[in-house]
């Protein structure tokens, strides 16, 4: 299973907004220059932030991108799934059929039941977890991660 690079960069622009002391916002050559990516990318990157709602920018000599909404109002899940999606959608059975109309295992399939747990398991962490939360040191976020994981409700095994 691997996140995209979309998904990486797309949270480390966001943080670095988030982190930013300019009333101003940040600019596309800023936060290239700071995360060490193109220009190209983060531009990108940022357009599909600000038509999710969650930056906005202006123009002009003192433009930039700042956030849209306070940091404890953008939920993490909401920003990953803007930027590249869900790891488990319903239909995803119907587009890995194979060489069949319909999957062969569409009755009683294990694989399926491991794919919705897992993102059932994803999305009760994720929509908890805020921007705010990410701002926190490392070690922050790895205990409120965890403790959001252990609260996790027991994942269901039926549809």
């Amino acid at each position: 299973m691997k996140f995209s690079t979309q998904e990486e960069y797309g949270l480390r622009c966001l943080l670095r907004i988030a982190r930013s002391k300019s009333s101003n916002g940040l600019t596309i050559p800023e936060i290239s220059q700071m995360e060490g990516l193109s220009p190209a990318n983060v531009g990108k990157i940022l357009r599909a932030l600000r038509l999710g709602g969650f930056i906005e920018s202006s123009r002009g000599q003192t433009g930039g991108y700042k956030l849209a909404r306070p940091t404890g109002e953008i939920i993490i899940g909401e920003v990953l799934a803007v930027l590249g999606g869900r790891l488990y959608e319903a239909g995803f059975c119907d587009i890995h059929a194979g060489n069949e109309m319909i999957c062969t295992h569409s009755i009683d399939c294990s694989i399926r039941s491991l794919w919705r747990t897992i993102q059932s398991l994803l999305d009760s962490v994720l929509e908890k977890l805020t921007l705010k939360d990410l701002i926190g040191s490392e070690e922050d976020v790895v205990t409120l991660v965890t403790n959001f994981a252990a609260s996790a409700p027991t994942p269901f095994t039926n549809n």
